[in-house]
């Protein structure tokens, strides 16, 4: 399909060959962002704080783990040092890790590399010791990794370049030679400062990423490694990619899917962005195959995530105002941003068409009765 993944932003050819990657975990992997959420709420709490979340979502995002302590010590004017503040949270934070979730196309990514023999490595802001607790919940991730380094194996974390130029000096690869997959704004620094290339995908929040990268994307499931010289993915199926379910619940209104929320946040990531496909599920009663389209509201000044709802058949029994759940299992492509409120119908009907042929197909999950 002539579209696919037509949505990288700031695309260069690179120059010279690309023969290492080097990955971020945090954000990037793993959404442990909001597997975590509300932990340094509940912290402050114990202190007699209220948290700011405006200030706590951007301001830490991809700051080392004393940088953050330090600034949230002073912040709300704790009655502690930094490193007791570190003591007293990180068993809370290690409670939540078990149940960070790999964002989408994360094992994918990983998968590949490590089946065509590129070498790849983790570098991340969190100590080794901390990283190595994240990644043992992933299966076969740390098996992969040729090299893994945390912040307190190098002279300093990110922005600085440290954590990256001696990932490179650990997989004997020059640093020109590697590209950066990163979603925060000081990851992105880091990796410039290392004179590396440099994908973002950065969650809303982090959009500064779009001017220092040479690639953006939305998500981990547009990249395509062809692009930096690299194997290509060989695993899509005609015109759709197989995917690891995706779950989400809302109230279905007029078309749109106003999705649920966790303890005031969403629950799907950012990073889940794009034209799919799946089975929905309305008031647990009738099932129904459709196409869900994620993006954001450009004309928002919050720029808020818009889920658009088609159904693949063309029936009209799924009325307004209720509950429903979707169980999402192949990925089309990425949206433009035209395409996030209104996609035209020749192009709905070409991505029904490519719904319909591959939903009954096994490479596909199945909708499993219980979303």
């Amino acid at each position: 399909m002539s579209c696919r993944n037509s949505c990288h932003c700031n695309v260069q050819t690179p120059n010279p060959k690309i023969l290492a990657l080097i990955l971020d975990l945090d954000g990037t992997l793993l959404d442990t962002e909001r597997a975590t959420k509300g932990v340094v709420k509940e912290f402050l709490a114990k202190y007699g704080k209220v948290m700011n979340e405006g200030m706590e979502g951007t301001k830490k995002l991809g700051m080392t783990l004393t940088d953050s302590a330090a600034a949230i010590v002073e912040d709300y004017d704790l009655p502690l040092t930094p490193d007791q503040y570190i003591k007293e949270i990180i068993p809370m934070y290690q409670e939540k890790w078990m149940y960070a979730k790999a964002l989408p196309g994360a094992n994918r990514l990983i998968k590949h590399l490590y089946n065509h023999g590129i070498p790849f490595a983790l570098a991340s802001n969190s100590l080794r010791e901390y990283i190595d607790l994240k990644i043992s919940h992933q299966k076969g991730w740390k098996e992969c990794f040729k090299v893994i380094l945390g912040s307190d194996q190098v002279k300093a974390g990110k922005p600085s370049p440290y954590l990256f130029v001696e990932a490179a000096k650990r997989m004997d690869v020059d640093a020109a030679n590697c590209l950066v997959i990163e979603d925060s704004l000081v990851g992105v620094k880091a990796a410039k400062a290392a004179k590396m290339e440099v994908v973002a995908v950065p969650p809303l929040i982090e959009a500064g990423c779009s001017s220092l990268a040479n690639t953006v994307l939305h998500s981990l499931l547009e990249f395509q490694p062809e692009l930096w010289g690299l194997p290509p993915f060989e695993d899509w199926v005609d015109d759709a990619l197989p995917i690891e379910p995706i779950h989400l619940t809302g109230l279905y209104v007029n078309g749109f899917l106003c999705e649920a929320t966790e303890g005031g946040a969403f629950a799907l990531p950012d990073q889940v962005f794009g034209a799919f496909f799946g089975f929905a599920t309305v008031d647990m009663h009738k099932t129904f195959n459709v196409v869900v389209s994620i993006g954001l509201d450009q004309c928002s000044c919050l720029c808020q995530k818009v889920i658009k709802i088609c159904m693949i058949d063309g029936t009209n029994d799924c009325t307004s105002n209720q509950q429903m759940k979707i169980q999402i299992v192949g990925y089309i492509r990425a949206l433009t941003s035209e395409e996030t409120t209104c996609i035209d119908t020749e192009l709905l009907e070409e991505y029904k068409s490519i719904a319909m042929a591959s939903m009954d197909l096994p490479t596909f999950p199945q909708h499993c009765g219980l979303l």
